[in-house]
């Protein structure tokens, strides 16, 4: 079985950890930092993507916790 990435998206009244083809949230936050927080936990224990959205649904981030075997080069850090 395939390893789920977490996503961070918007909700009405703040945002939520979802996991990838999900039907539910994992977890509500009131604050983004609060979200990608949880989200990267989640991300690192099970060795996986964190995907943050911004306000509009659009990608804005991405981070991996995985084992990548050909990893990018890490220009934000």
């Amino acid at each position: 079985m395939s390893k789920k990435n977490v996503h961070i998206v918007p909700r009405e009244d703040g945002w939520a950890v979802r996991r990838e083809h999900a039907d539910r949230d994992s977890s509500h936050h009131r604050t983004q930092g609060a979200a990608i927080d949880a989200g990267r936990e989640t991300a690192r224990r099970e060795r996986t993507e964190v995907v943050i959205h911004d306000r509009g649904g659009r990608i804005r981030d991405k981070d991996s916790y995985g084992n990548d075997p050909n990893p990018p080069r890490d220009k934000k850090h």
